[in-house]
């Protein structure tokens, strides 16, 4: 229920005040973590980062620590991948409720009209770099969490916030790490909330499959101006790039989910090029020289739905291959998986889905929308390494808006999610944990 309803009780109306009072304090927090460029690739500032999170939480009384994931991918001196976990229990035992959320940004791109690390506020949105996916969400689980206690109502259990990295990039470095060493597993956690942006109305309660793979098709070099003594590795990739566009992405077009994947589109099995490199590096000031490409390599990002075998996707790429190897003179190729991830979809009935769909009829008096995200998110590493199911995303802005130019989040959507979580948040602690449970 809205707050100015008069169905609220007095002390949820009280809660939800002290969140709108923090409208300006919710804003600035989010405008800070915008002008720290976490940008990955390469993983820059994701220390100072995480120490400002580690700072405003510690003088609340939360315990912080900081894990660098050594030895990830990407991990290094000059780039290190640290987390910050922060923890504050209440006086007697009781679940575990986590809000998780990835300090990392993709590159700003081309196409911006303001300044991508500037935080601008105008017309009730923050622009910037990351104020969608996902720091306007996680300062809305800060602003959140601190008027809980504000409010005294951590009774009884734990609340516990994270700033993780490398979600962009696949977040080994990141959740990963974390989910490995215990951080995201029973008895310590409980319930799992991840602030991605799927709309301040929704409960994303999974996403669909990814597989990742590089094909690199093989030549053999030879001078530019008698091409007929060579084998072009590029000419190889052309072929196979015929055969993805007029055979495999017709059929996968024609699969459907049952899964309530969005937008529409992403209800459907897709397959995307990352990238193609083929022929001479073009990292040099001269111009190239005549040479046949003996190797060019393509990266694909194949989206599969739940109702797919991970065999059969991994299968029709391989057969293409083996096809093209049969009827094709020259033709050899490798295949290398990057990542894989299955699709995951938590029960309706689980209680963080329960608790999240009701607070968002509470608070913006409609129901909530049960959706699934079309691309992974970190919650593959909660359900995976930790074995932890009762996780879902919800958080403010649109997801049309991740990655895009001119990204911004709405500040009034920030409040309501706030409100959102905090109501949810009291819903989960008046609930047993597993351990007590058992």
């Amino acid at each position: 229920m809205r707050p100015d309803r008069p169905a609220a009780d007095a002390a949820t109306a009280s809660l939800f005040r002290r969140i709108e009072e923090r409208r300006d304090e919710l804003v600035a927090l989010t405008r800070d973590l915008i002008r720290i460029p976490t940008v990955n690739p390469p993983g820059d500032a994701y220390t100072d980062c995480a120490e400002l999170i580690g700072r405003r939480l510690a003088a609340r009384g939360f315990t912080v620590g900081y894990v660098r994931a050594e030895g990830a991918a990407g991990d290094s001196d000059r780039y290190p991948r640290t987390n910050v976990v922060a923890r504050i229990e209440g006086p007697r035992p009781g679940p575990c409720i986590h809000f998780n959320g990835h300090i990392d940004v993709v590159p700003a791109g081309q196409g911006w009209t303001v300044d991508p690390f500037g935080g601008l506020v105008r017309d009730g949105r923050v622009y910037g770099r990351g104020a969608c996916d996902m720091k306007g969400g996680i300062a809305a689980s800060i602003i959140a969490v601190e008027s809980l206690l504000d409010e005294g109502r951590l009774t009884a259990g734990a609340l516990e916030i994270s700033g993780t990295v490398d979600e962009e990039s696949g977040g080994y470095g990141g959740v990963g790490h974390l989910a490995g060493l215990g951080y995201f597993s029973r008895p310590r956690v409980d319930h799992v909330i991840i602030p991605e942006p799927l709309n301040v109305d929704r409960v994303c309660v999974g996403h669909r499959g990814v597989w990742w793979a590089e094909i690199e098709t093989k030549g053999r070099v030879a001078h530019g101006s008698m091409p007929f003594l060579g084998n072009c590795a590029v000419r190889h990739m052309g072929a196979v790039l015929h055969r993805i566009e007029t055979e495999l992405i017709p059929r996968l077009a024609a699969r459907r989910t049952g899964m309530p994947v969005v937008p529409e589109g992403a209800r459907q099995s897709t397959i995307n090029i990352n990238a193609i490199h083929g022929g001479q590096a073009e990292d040099h000031g001269g111009l190239p020289s005549p040479m046949v490409p003996d190797r060019c390599r393509m990266v694909i990002d194949r989206r599969y739905l739940i109702e797919e075998d991970p065999e059969t996707v991994r299968g029709e790429i391989v057969a293409i291959l083996d096809d093209l190897r049969r009827i094709r003179p020259g033709f050899d190729y490798d295949l290398r998986e990057v990542l894989a991830f299955l699709p995951t979809m938590t029960d309706a009935e689980a209680p963080v889905v329960q608790a999240v769909a009701a607070a968002i009829e509470a608070v913006l008096g409609r129901p909530a929308e049960r959706v699934v995200s079309p691309g992974t998110y970190d919650q593959k590493h909660v359900v995976r390494v930790g074995q932890l199911k009762d996780c879902i995303a919800y958080g403010p802005g649109i997801l049309d808006l991740a990655h895009q130019p001119d990204e911004w989040v709405g500040i009034d959507d920030m409040v309501h999610s706030a409100q959102v979580m905090a109501l949810a948040t009291l819903d989960l602690l008046g609930r047993p944990s597993r351990a007590s449970a058992t």
